[in-house]
């Protein structure tokens, strides 16, 4: 096993450091009759020696360790006699005491620098840290609405801080009041200042919460609404890659936790960092000595909360994404029940589920064991600390340096700033936890869709002549596939076009184009001569209408889902845009008519209902181009009959109809045919028939099924 260079830089330096001492020993015996500025000169003797000897390692090894340990080491003894003689009585020379001490003072400095070492190790690099700062200063950005309210509740912070650091110094008083002879005017005194400093701090901490509160509810609003029409803005490849279960827990967990963040951090830290510093100005008016002792809980429990915290931040991580993935599997089985009920797979879910629950417990467990572990250590520490600072007071009271109100006061002080020093160490690991939900939700919140709706086009007059030229595309989550290969096609306006080709020929995609859910990789699809990206998200929407094979209808009324997206259509405009869907028919024997309720996702109906639903939802935009994807195949032939006769007549729109019912694409002004992400033949059905080609054999094919 190789050591490490600084042991082997420090084991020689050690040894030259005893062998000083000895010679100092002997050389100058009568040293120590200068009293404690023989310990000053024995340390500055010391420093220039192992500066020497450091620089003469360094010559032949590049030195790994720093100059300024060797000032500490040597100034450590001189400094500890100046604080005073606490445990026994020190020797006052070095050179004369036992070697133990000598290895007690290199054992301090190497604790020291192991401490450093483990407060300056980050678990992240300096890329995430900065990486932190910055989403950091983002969320302080987005507060700067609440302003007001957080300048009121700082200042009701610092008055309730403030009246709370003056209770244990009068508690002190009282003590000492008690203690010698009693006096009546300064004991009430003494207890009217307790009782109106304990009620100013109650009422401003009281106003402190309040405000504090009412801003995480505005910030929590704000968030949400924010990320919400973030999401709404995204291509449909985001959605297609990310999780419901994810986007949910982003807009409820995450939203409300970095909401939460910023005002409680800063109320947390600013309140434990006035209070820090008031405890320490009283402690130190107290005694200076028993002020630097207390010092050691600071590095010590600030390299053990570094630890713990790098490991609590991963771990927290790791249960937000595993509550995700329940919720995930959850959302998905209700909204699938169906299939889940007519595979049997009930079973299977339940145990998916409760796989997901196991994670999630399993992380959580380690999350409390190792709190658990975290809160033993720093209290048997802080225990310690606190036996040894009654030790040291016992003896300064016997050397009459400080009274017993005095002893009772820093105790209570000590108490409370040890709290509040672990709160500072422990808002850096909430602050980073919450910076790890801020990361998610900004990463959302900040993302440019590929597919940008910033055109401006919106002409009065609009024909409804579409044009694919040379189109070429691959989906986003397969790259190296192409879909479509220089696809060209028009459609005229008056005209039905059908679409047809077997199962992935690219017919759904050309769709999928023309409404703008992806941009083409290579050529361009024009409306009246212009780039569809050109014209305005809302215009060409309107313009432009799809009716899927399955649509989505929206929880509410028959009226609420025909007008989905329109505003001030009457009630002229949905009779007819009904009636034009041959859907007035149902909707007239319903109980309540247009404002029947359809349920969930439009639950309440019938699949063949739902589409006449969805063709009405469109033929009330009246649109100059109507794309009908296998909407009608759930309809029997009368009602597709009549839909034809009504929709795909109209003389004012161009229609693009992809059916597997050849009685539809047989009526159809032209038939475009796609085979492998091509254009292999364009027709009418008379022609292509004819031809005896890719179309002749489909429609044999479906002839014969």
């Amino acid at each position: 096993m190789m050591l490490h260079p600084v042991f082997l830089q420090t084991v020689p330096l050690l040894l030259f450091d005893v062998l000083f001492l000895s010679l100092l020993n002997k050389g100058w015996p009568s040293l120590a009759l200068l009293g404690v500025q023989a310990a000053w000169l024995e340390a500055t003797l010391r420093l220039l020696a192992l500066w020497g000897s450091w620089g003469l390692l360094s010559l032949g090894w590049p030195s790994q360790i720093p100059p300024a340990v060797l000032a500490t080491v040597s100034l450590l003894p001189p400094f500890y006699l100046a604080a005073g003689h606490w445990v026994g009585d020190p020797p006052l020379l070095l050179s004369s005491a036992p070697w133990s001490w000598l290895l007690v003072g290199y054992g301090a400095v190497g604790l020291a620098l192991l401490i450093w070492g483990v407060l300056g190790q980050g678990g992240t690099t300096e890329e995430s840290k900065e990486g932190d700062q910055a989403t950091l200063w983002k969320l302080v950005k987005l507060f700067r609405p609440d302003t007001p309210y957080i300048a009121g509740a700082f200042f009701f912070l610092t008055m309730a801080v403030v009246g709370e650091t003056f209770i244990p110094y009068y508690t002190g008083r009282l003590i000492d009041i008690l203690g010698t002879k009693y006096d009546s005017d300064a004991f009430s005194w003494a207890i009217l200042l307790v009782c109106l400093v304990s009620l100013g701090s109650s009422l401003s901490a009281g106003c402190r919460g309040g405000l504090f509160t009412l801003t995480i509810s505005r910030m929590v609003i704000r968030m949400r609404s924010l990320l919400f029409s973030s999401l709404l803005r995204q291509d449909l490849a985001f959605f297609q890659e990310v999780k419901t279960g994810d986007l949910t827990s982003r807009l409820s967990k995450d939203t409300t936790m970095m909401s939460r963040s910023v005002p409680l951090n800063a109320n947390i830290f600013l309140r434990s960092l006035i209070k820090v510093v008031g405890l320490y100005g009283f402690m130190l008016s107290v005694s200076w000595r028993m002020t630097v002792l207390s010092f050691v809980e600071t590095p010590i429990m600030l390299a053990i909360q570094k630890v713990y915290d790098t490991r609590h931040q991963a771990l927290l991580r790791e249960i937000q994404d595993s509550i995700a993935r329940s919720g995930e599997v959850v959302r998905e089985t209700v909204s699938s029940i169906e299939t889940v009920r007519s595979f049997a797979t009930e079973e299977e879910e339940s145990q998916r589920y409760d796989t997901a629950l196991k994670e999630t417990h399993r992380l959580k467990n380690q999350r409390d064991l190792e709190r658990a572990i975290y809160v033993l250590v720093r209290r048997l520490f802080h225990l310690g600390l606190k036996l040894m600072l009654l030790y040291c007071g016992y003896q300064q009271i016997l050397a009459g340096l400080i009274t017993k109100g005095d002893l009772v006061s820093f105790t209570l002080y000590q108490m409370e700033v040890g709290d509040y020093m672990r709160t500072l160490m422990y808002i850096y690991g909430d602050a980073l936890s919450n910076v790890g939900a801020a990361k998610k939700v900004f990463e959302y919140l900040l993302r440019e869709p590929s597919v940008r709706t910033e055109g401006t086009l919106a002409p009065v007059i609009l024909q409804g002549h579409v044009s694919f030229r040379n189109v070429s595309f691959s989906y986003p989550s397969r790259p190296d596939v192409q879909v479509l290969k220089n696809v060209s096609f028009e459609l005229q306006p008056g005209e039905v076009t059908a679409l047809v080709g077997l199962n992935g020929s690219g017919k759904s995609t050309c769709v999928a184009l023309l409404e703008r859910f992806y941009e083409p990789q290579s050529g361009e699809i024009l409306l009246d001569g212009s780039p569809i990206q050109e014209y305005e998200h809302k215009y060409l929407h309107r313009q432009v209408a799809l009716v899927s094979q399955e649509p989505i209808l929206f929880s509410g009324s028959i009226r609420d889902n025909i007008t989905y997206g329109m505003e001030g259509c009457s009630n002229e405009q949905v009779t007819a845009a009904a009636k034009e869907a041959n859907a007035l028919g149902f909707i007239s024997e319903m109980e309540r008519g247009f404002n029947a309720d359809v349920g969930e996702k439009g639950g309440q109906l019938s699949v063949g209902q739902k589409q006449r639903l969805a063709i009405a939802r469109a033929l009330i935009r009246n649109p100059k181009v109507l794309i009908l994807d296998e909407a009608t195949s759930a309809l029997d032939v009368e009602s597709e009959a009549a839909i034809q006769q009504s929709v795909l007549n109209r003389q004012a729109r161009a229609v693009l109809v992809i059916a597997h019912r050849m009685q539809t694409v047989e009526n159809a002004h032209k038939i475009v045919v796609l085979e492998g992400g091509k254009v292999v033949e364009e027709g009418t059905h008379s022609k292509l028939m004819d031809q005896k080609g890719p179309y002749y054999r489909l429609v044999q094919r479906s002839s014969c099924e």
